[in-house]
Parts: structure tokens; sequence; C-alpha cells
């Protein structure tokens, strides 16, 4: 029997191309996406993007999205407790046998995520693991995903490019020091469109900053 994977849904390129791995290879059944939201916006928590542009996305996927809320300000002790039950309730509904991440290469991230799965029935799954972040972004771009970026840090240097498309003429004016992936958190994206994905229609709203993060919003213009 083929695994029954949940793809850890951030919205953003790394998350879609971690299932677009999942899904070329054929060797695992991907049954839906899971996320988290923060309440306080109803947006997904760290990539700001709205809840409507999820489902868009999840629509056009083909795939059903469990949603976790978790408030704003969110401790540690209150993430964990919410990721715990809604891994509890997952595995009662949708019986799936792995999580996949779409990380990339930080070694702490990925034992976090080994370490909090091992008390649970699921195994992690990490198809983009040790990949050239600068060759892995080209192969995206030349496959024909599509993403914009929608938060970024300031501290990084990557706040100017929030609202521009994640495509190579930015990663040509990135500054050398951040990730062209934003593997390190320098910047976050929003996907809307790709292999196997219908392109969504989108308007780029308002940009603000809230904890050191610029955010710029985006709304789909569906017809």
């Amino acid at each position: 029997m083929k695994p029954r994977v949940v793809v850890s849904w951030s919205t953003g390129k790394d998350a879609a191309w971690c299932l677009h791995a999942l899904r070329a290879t054929g060797e695992a059944e991907v049954i839906g996406l899971f996320t988290t939201v923060t309440l306080a916006f109803r947006r997904v928590s760290v990539h700001g993007t709205r809840v409507d542009v999820l489902k868009a996305q999840a629509n056009r996927l083909g795939l059903p999205i469990w949603a976790v809320d978790i408030p704003y300000p969110c401790n540690n002790g209150d993430y964990e407790a919410a990721m715990a039950e809604a891994v509890n309730g997952l595995v009662e509904e949708w019986a799936p046998t792995h999580v996949a991440f779409g990380d990339l290469f930080l070694e702490d991230v990925r034992t976090y995520r080994e370490e909090r799965l091992a008390p649970t029935p699921l195994d992690p799954l990490f198809p983009l693991w040790g990949r050239d972040t600068g060759a892995l972004a080209d192969e995206m771009l030349a496959e024909g995903l599509e993403a914009v970026i929608v938060a970024a840090q300031q501290e990084s240097g990557a706040g100017p490019f929030v609202g521009r498309r994640w495509d190579a003429q930015t990663l040509g004016l990135l500054p050398t020091h951040i990730d062209p992936c934003g593997e390190n958190g320098e910047f976050h994206t929003c996907v809307v469109g790709g292999p196997g994905f219908e392109p969504l229609p989108y308007e780029l709203g308002e940009t603000v900053e809230r904890d050191g993060t610029r955010f710029c919003d985006l709304f789909i213009q569906e017809k």
C-alpha cells in the first residue's frame, strides 16, 4: 500500500514543490493539506495569506485542508498543544501515515519536526531535503511555478522585495546573503500557479509591517 501523506502547507513555493515532487513520483497518495491559521487575523500563520486564498489553492489542487487554529501571540506551549490535538484528530479522521515538509537544509527545524512526530503514528517526509537552493529555484521557475513574495524580514534586507513576483528577475536582484528560496526565513511566498495548478487571478493590496516583518496583502479575483 502507498503511504497516505498530508503535506504541511504554508501556501508558499516550497510546500507546493514538495507536493509536486510527491505527485511526480507516484510513490505516495497525497490525501490533504495540513496548515495553521492565526485566529486573530484569519490568515495562514507566518505567510499572512488570506484563508480564502488558501481555500482557492486547495480547490485547484483537489485536496482538502486540515487547518489548525492558533492564537496571536502564540507561545510554544500553546502551539504544541494545538498541534498535538490536531494530529490526534487528523489521525482519527483521515488515517494518514506520513506528513511531508518542504524543508531544505535547516537541521534544527527538521529535528524539531521529527521529535514532535515521534510519539505519534505519523512519520515525517522531506522530499526536497539537501537540494541546492539555487538549482532548486531555477528548477521551480523552469517548470512554471508562479509565486509572489508576501512577507519578508526587514532585518534580512528582503523587505523591499515584498509584493514582487518570485522570478528570475527578482532572484537576480536579491542581495547575495539572502537564500534564493528564503530558507533562512528571509522571505515567504504565496503560490499563484504552477504544475498541476490552474493560475489564481490575484491583486495586491496594502503593505504593512508587524513584528519586524513586512506583509503585502494578496487577494484573489475569481470569475
